[in-house]
């Protein structure tokens, strides 16, 4: 049965797509099958993906409850769920239980996937809980930046309350820095500072500042197709193994 993993933080612009593109693509050369889903209205890793619009997508599964498996499209390496602005309406949407939809969907297709990882949205709205009540696992993206980690206290609050209310499996698998830089002695002293308060829920592997990543997104390829030699692709290779190793040990 695959592991979900839910990628992410209520704030914008920290790596989350980014991560969960570049995740699934070293995931699936190490061998595994992967599916994404695209939670985000912006359609982010839809495009960054290589798709366009695409006429089936999680709007149908969320708001009609269409069967999931209708939505999946192949891109390259891993297959997606892929998103569309209309799927803002599903925080509009009233219908008592709705978090719990994306859960009963997955238990369909669970069995023929490794992994699924759920690329969320910047907030902590319908969208975001229901991911997180589907998921196995939370892996959150920051960057080490003050105002982040004051945020991150109340991400992990609304974590356990998930945990507590509507997903007793659910557990943080890490904590991952993106856009670092070990010559800044501010980024250094955060670092620091979330190893302390957290421990090992830090990974190791931290992603470092490279303009390939962006750059690989808005040519809709992940880091290892755009640029196999550079640091952004090390950095996720890194990162994949570490994920594989803690979920091995756990």
């Amino acid at each position: 049965m695959g592991i979900v993993i839910s990628i992410a933080n209520h704030k914008g612009g920290v790596g989350k797509t980014t991560t969960a593109i570049n995740l699934s693509a070293g995931l699936a050369l190490s061998g595994y099958k992967v599916l994404v889903i695209d939670s985000d209205p912006q359609a982010n890793a839809t495009f960054s993906l290589g798709l366009g619009k695409q006429e089936k997508t999680l709007y149908q599964t969320l708001v009609f409850q269409d069967n999931i498996s209708k939505a999946i499209v192949q891109s390259k390496s891993v297959e997606i769920v892929p998103s569309s602005v209309h799927l803002a309406a599903f925080e509009k949407n009233n219908d008592v239980g709705k978090e719990f939809i994306l859960q009963e969907q997955l238990q369909e297709i669970k069995d023929l996937y490794d992994f699924i990882l759920i690329d969320c949205p910047p907030s902590l709205g319908a969208l975001t809980v229901s991911a997180l009540t589907a998921s196995d696992y939370a892996l959150i993206v920051l960057q080490p930046e003050p105002l982040a980690i004051q945020g991150m206290t109340e991400f992990v609050k609304i974590l356990r309350t998930v945990k507590t209310r509507m997903n007793p499996d659910l557990d943080i698998l890490g904590v991952l820095a993106t856009s670092y830089n070990s010559r800044t002695v501010l980024h250094r002293e955060l670092i620091e500072f979330l190893e302390k308060e957290y421990g090992e829920m830090i990974f190791n592997t931290k992603i470092r500042a490279n303009i390939n990543l962006p750059e690989a997104q808005s040519m809709g390829k992940d880091i290892f197709d755009y640029s196999p030699n550079s640091a952004g692709a090390e950095d996720y290779e890194a990162l994949t193994k570490e994920i594989i190793s803690r979920l091995t040990e756990a």
